[in-house]
């Protein structure tokens, strides 16, 4: 089991990693769906203007290194740089060692006329290169193009600036390139900390990360296999949530087997360890079977989502996860089978019974004072679902908080001179329906109608297409086009106005990033009125499988519940609040409902099967409890730990909706794991007692048998 994981792993892996950017799509209005505004506009950008899906839109800027204006022998000497840069051809730099199924971005770019700010400081020049905007061999390519650029514009006489989508892209890759590395080495040390400080074993600490980084390896080169296998387009975020989901629920499973593990060997001192893993591996696969198939139907609801990007994410993980269950209940127990007791070495705790601890001590304590510590836990919710109140999703792609880069200080120096939307417009195309030619004389009144619209800066002449059947007019906005004002622009006045204005015979539709992102509002509302209780309908239906109870599953949704809730609240609190951000992201609420509610359910699932399963010997239903609480809280809170520790990873990222992303799902899962998990569950389950498990009760088998101790077995409470 072990060689075949190790040879099919590592291949995925390596397959994954070559192809994952070409089964990736980069932009949201690919992902809209037809019936939107903005698709139906990218749909005729395609057809009539020849816009490329795979379009890398930038803006250059030039100017004289003086600052004076330009004069005009400087604007021929852009004309003719301009000129040459677009028919010579962009070399991807290619190491020597690169393997060959890295595929060629080597392109000619292709370069428009351009136009030159009115009070004559520099002269703006839109360049298209092709490619996803999220692999490294793209972004090679135009740092290539910068260079050439660079070079041709300084020997003129002129200074260049670089802004737009791929130019941002990279400036951004470039500043984080340390900070990324600084925070995953942080991130795997802590992970190998915390295996070190509760195991006091070497193997113990390594082989977990080593083992979750192959099957996940594994894992997301399944998903890039069956993406490019069926056609599907992942978004560019994607992989990168896949990496972060299966590392921390991979090392939560091998936790809980490891424990578990642990707990068998002091237990049973002359049993094999393959004996071991085997009784393990069938006790706690139960547990984790359930974890897992909890995520998988939780993110398989995102595929009724009419945006595409839910829509494809949510399969993706689901098999990304299914993936990792296969690993959990065939890899990690070949794993314990093979090392044994040497899993633990050199640590002596297997010679010895474990101390109660803090476990202990909290498990007494939810036995004695079950009611105070639900109210307890209860009001800390509460208190932090009250900063949900007046909640706003923040539909923006970045706001205040990011990177002062080179393409961001570009971008302002040409603010100042032009309105704010000129590096990336809003665009409205008219399209004939009559079968009559377009011309720019059909489309003039529209054209005056939208010039005075307040809000839009200038309006471009009409460019008709080349086979005459539409026409294309670009709207410079005076706000930014990522921001609210620009989406609230563009999503009413500007299609009223085109609504009211749109020639007869024809049809119009307005696109650009402000209009996509408007849609993307709607389209993600929509969404999430039917997500949310598919998902939590079929969460408590496997929950009524696991638990065979019909109150069980309603005390563990109710917590759940509570602990979305509560981490909405925080995010809010922090980010709206605090920091005066325009508010939480609009990906938040389902992030957090998908990774918080499927993810700390593990927990719940995990507590709940030992509370039920120490329910079923003899004695008060309240000291079950308590010994189910002393098993489980190590594991949950380590595994918590380290789960938080993965997503939190993200929070140190400048990109303001990766860090809501981060703080607010490690908050999630702390709360999860030390309030939901070890605190309210093991309290609403000591007041309840073996009713929790009605109608089929504990209490029946346990009164037909009488527990005797094994010969040599360590008392463990």
């Amino acid at each position: 089991m072990i060689a075949v994981w190790a040879v099919v792993g590592i291949a995925l892996a390596i397959l994954g990693q070559a192809f994952v950017y070409r089964a990736t799509q980069s932009g949201n209005a690919g992902f809209l769906p037809e019936s939107y505004d903005s698709a139906a506009a990218l749909r005729i950008a395609e057809e009539d203007f020849g816009v490329r899906p795979d379009a890398d839109p930038l803006t250059v800027l030039v100017a004289r290194p003086d600052g004076a204006a330009l004069t005009a022998g400087d604007e021929r000497r852009i004309g003719e740089v301009a000129g040459r840069l677009g028919r010579q051809r962009v070399v991807m730099p290619r190491p020597k060692d690169d393997p060959p199924l890295v595929q060629d971005h080597s392109q000619v770019p292709r370069i428009g006329a351009g136009a030159t700010a009115p009070d004559r400081a520099f002269r703006l020049i839109p360049v298209e290169l092709t490619g996803n905007p999220e692999d490294p061999g793209v972004q090679d390519t135009y740092r290539a193009f910068r260079e050439q650029a660079r070079g041709a514009f300084r020997e003129a006489g002129l200074r260049t600036g670089f802004t737009g989508g791929l130019a941002t892209t990279v400036d951004t890759a470039d500043a984080e390139e340390t900070r990324t590395l600084v925070v995953g080495l942080a991130m795997t040390g802590l992970i190998v900390l915390l295996h070190v400080l509760v195991f006091r074993s070497l193997a113990a600490a390594l082989l977990p990360l080593v083992t979750v980084t192959i099957v996940g390896g594994a894992a997301a080169g399944a998903v890039v296999g069956a993406a490019l296998l069926t056609g599907v387009d992942l978004a560019p975020s994607t992989p990168g949530l896949i990496n972060v989901v299966l590392i921390g629920i991979g090392i939560d499973y091998f936790l809980f087997l490891l424990f578990r593990f642990r707990e068998q060997l002091r237990a049973h001192p002359g049993q094999s360890g393959r004996e071991a893993a085997a009784e393990v591996a069938g006790r706690v696969g139960t547990a984790v079977t359930s974890a897992a198939l909890t995520i998988v139907a939780a993110f398989a609801t995102l595929g009724t989502a009419s945006f595409g990007q839910f829509r494809v994410l949510g399969p993706a993980i689901a098999v990304a996860v299914l993936v990792m269950l296969l690993g959990s209940l065939t890899l990690m127990p070949a794993l314990l089978a093979v090392t044994g007791r040497r899993m633990f070495w050199p640590s002596r705790s297997l010679r010895r019974a474990p101390r109660a601890g803090a476990a202990g001590r909290l498990g007494e304590l939810a036995a004695r004072r079950p009611a105070a510590l639900a109210v307890g836990a209860v009001l800390l919710l509460g208190a932090l679902t009250a900063g949900a109140a007046g909640v706003r999703m923040d539909y923006g792609q970045g706001g205040a908080g990011g990177e002062r880069t080179a393409a961001v200080r570009t971008a302002e120096e040409i603010a100042r001179s032009m309105p704010a939307g000129v590096s990336d417009p809003a665009t409205v195309f008219v399209k004939a329906e009559d079968g009559r030619p377009m011309t720019a004389e059909r489309v003039a009144g529209l054209a005056g109608a939208l010039a005075r619209v307040p809000g839009v800066g200038q309006v471009t002449p009409a460019v008709v297409s080349g086979n005459g059947s539409a026409a294309r007019i670009d709207l410079l906005l005076t706000a930014a086009p990522g921001g609210q004002e620009a989406r609230d622009l563009v999503s009413g006045p500007v299609r009223a106005t085109v609504r009211a204005h749109v020639p007869a015979g024809t049809g119009a539709h307005v696109g650009g990033t402000a209009a996509v992102f408007a849609d993307v509002a709607v389209a993600v509302g929509e969404d999430l009125e039917v997500i949310f209780p598919v998902a939590a309908v079929l969460i408590a239906l496997i929950l009524l499988v696991l638990l065979r109870s019909l109150l069980a599953p309603v005390v563990l949704m109710v917590a759940v519940g509570l602990g979305f809730t509560a981490t909405l609240g925080a995010a809010a609190l922090v980010f709206q609040h605090a920091l005066g951000r325009p508010g939480v992201d609009f990906t938040l609420p389902l992030v957090l409902f998908l990774f918080v509610v499927a993810l700390g359910t593990d927990y719940n699932i995990l507590v709940c099967d030992r509370i039920r399963e120490e329910m079923e010997r003899p004695g008060p239903a309240r000291a079950a409890v308590a010994r189910a609480v002393r098993h489980t809280a190590p594991a949950i809170a380590t595994a918590g730990l380290v789960l938080a520790a993965s997503f939190g990873s993200l929070a140190v990222s400048p990109q303001p909706g990766l860090q809501q992303t981060g703080f607010a799902t490690a908050v999630g899962i702390l709360l999860s794991a030390f309030v939901l998990s070890v605190v309210l569950v093991p309290a609403l389950a000591a007041l309840l007692g073996r009713s929790l498990w009605w109608p089929v009760r504990p209490s029946a088998k346990a009164a037909a048998r009488v527990e005797r101790p094994e010969p040599g077995r360590v008392p463990v409470g």
